[in-house]
């Protein structure tokens, strides 16, 4: 089963309902919202029995809030909101075990960096505490009517099937305030960087040792993995 973000018009919901068993489209737009399954029963009347919508805003809703549990998360996502959402249904619809969305291109770009990348940063690192995330290909402005202003990227991400660490909510917080802290100053070193964070430079420092890190690396350094453990050594000291 699919989940849909941001339906609109329902173009690419004729496109899934003919190629998955059901849809669960949400949509903010109460006009738009009303407005799709009627779209769906005039154009595709024999799929119009796979369709759900629900009308919410995707940055509030859970998987209690759905009909079913999908487990693939298909969508265009709104530019400015793509991040918070990726992370935010992840985080709330544990039944997901993989996404492939279209972002712009910079978004896209910023989601699958690696570690040392000019663009690897906070979504970066949040992305992979749930999933690998990759470049799954790019999107002209062409194809788009009326044409944008900027260049979109596919990205796809998939859900660890045996996530190496845990992922419950009070450790994904723990782990996330680390990371926020580390990439709020790109140009300190984590020691300086985390120092706010752990109580003062030299508590930031005896944690970045504690966890197998140099003090004077630098964020953008960090995979997941080394994020985890610093953050695991936070909530122990």
């Amino acid at each position: 089963m699919v989940l849909e973000v941001g339906p609109g018009l329902g173009s690419l919901t004729l496109a899934l309902l003919d190629v998955v068993d059901r849809v669960v489209a949400v949509e903010i737009d109460p006009r738009l919202a009303e407005r799709l399954p009627a779209t769906v029963a005039a154009r595709a009347p024999q799929l119009a029995h796979r369709l759900d919508v629900v009308p919410m805003d995707a940055m509030k809703v859970s998987g209690a809030d759905l009909p079913s549990q999908p487990t693939a998360l298909v969508a265009n996502l709104p530019y400015n909101v793509a991040v918070p959402v990726l992370l935010h249904l992840f985080a709330e619809i544990p039944s997901l075990r993989t996404a492939l969305v279209m972002v712009q291109l910079e978004v896209a770009d910023r989601l699958a960096a690696p570690p040392g990348s000019k663009v690897y940063g906070v979504p970066s690192v949040k992305a992979r505490f749930f999933g690998d995330v990759r470049r799954a290909g790019s999107v002209g402005r062409s194809v788009f009517w009326p044409v944008p202003q900027v260049e979109s990227g596919l990205v796809r991400i998939d859900r660890y099937e045996n996530p190496p660490w845990p992922t419950d909510p009070v450790h994904r917080k723990t782990v996330f305030a680390v990371v926020d802290a580390a990439f709020a100053q790109r140009r300190k070193t984590l020691r300086a960087a985390l120092s706010t964070w752990a109580g003062s430079p030299a508590e930031a420092e005896r944690r970045l040792v504690a966890a197998g890190i140099e003090p004077s690396t630098r964020g953008e350094r960090l995979d997941a993995a080394a994020f985890v453990r610093l953050a695991s050594i936070g909530t122990e000291g």
